[in-house]
């Protein structure tokens, strides 16, 4: 299952972004983190990379 970024909590670093094998984390026109699920391949890489912890499974 995809990851989920709070948009709330992403403080917008790119750690998530640079950590991401298929590059399927991107920043948004705000700055933020977000996921392009069509692309994520579950590994969840990205969840212990995240400093403000924005980012978890989807449920």
């Amino acid at each position: 299952m995809p990851v989920k970024v709070e948009q709330e909590t992403c403080i917008g670093c790119g750690a998530c972004v640079g950590t991401c094998p298929v590059e399927a984390l991107e920043l948004n026109d705000d700055g933020k983190a977000q996921c392009k699920e069509d692309l994520c391949i579950d590994c969840h890489a990205c969840i212990g990379t995240c400093p403000v912890s924005a980012i978890s499974e989807k449920e």
